[in-house]
């Protein structure tokens, strides 16, 4: 699989190999949280899944922190005549199965937690400071609100 497209929603898959329900969960993911912020325009999102090693080896290089992390966001955000080229996005299936089996709740819930996350740092959420922090998290549990009901408490990320 390299390039899906779900409505208005244009995966890159960066030949990632990824099974139908996760790849139908984070398009869920996308659908509700582009929705609730808003986007009306058809959107691109670059996806890559990688190992924990992969993941640290770009936490190293890009963030200039030298451990394994469950997701990096790399935003572009620009708009070309309707199409918005929201960025990349990096995940860590493998720690995504730890951080759910930590949390107590399901892969698809953590992996759909991860994805909006990731997506609200590509429109421009940040959590560095308190305030945006919660601003952040805020918009996190309403959009989980809207995917599954769950309230999210997500102390980490």
């Amino acid at each position: 699989m390299n390039k899906l497209k779900s409505e208005k929603i244009f995966l890159n898959l960066n030949d990632c190999d990824i099974k139908e329900d996760d790849y139908q969960a984070i398009v869920e993911a996308c659908q509700v949280a582009l929705g609730q912020e808003g986007i009306e325009d058809e959107v691109a999102i670059s996806l890559s899944l990688v190992s924990p090693e992969e993941i640290q080896e770009l936490n190293r290089t890009y963030r200039q922190v030298d451990s394994v992390t469950d997701v990096l966001s790399f935003p572009i955000n620009e708009s070309f005549d309707g199409h918005l080229e929201l960025g990349d996005v990096v995940i860590n299936l493998d720690r995504i199965a730890s951080q759910a089996q930590e949390y107590g709740h399901s892969f698809k819930h953590e992996l759909q937690y991860l994805t909006v996350h990731s997506i609200l740092h590509c429109l421009g959420y940040d959590h560095m400071d308190p305030e945006d922090k919660k601003v952040m998290r805020a918009r996190e549990k309403e959009i989980m609100a809207c995917l599954d009901g769950d309230e999210v408490d997500h102390e980490e990320g």
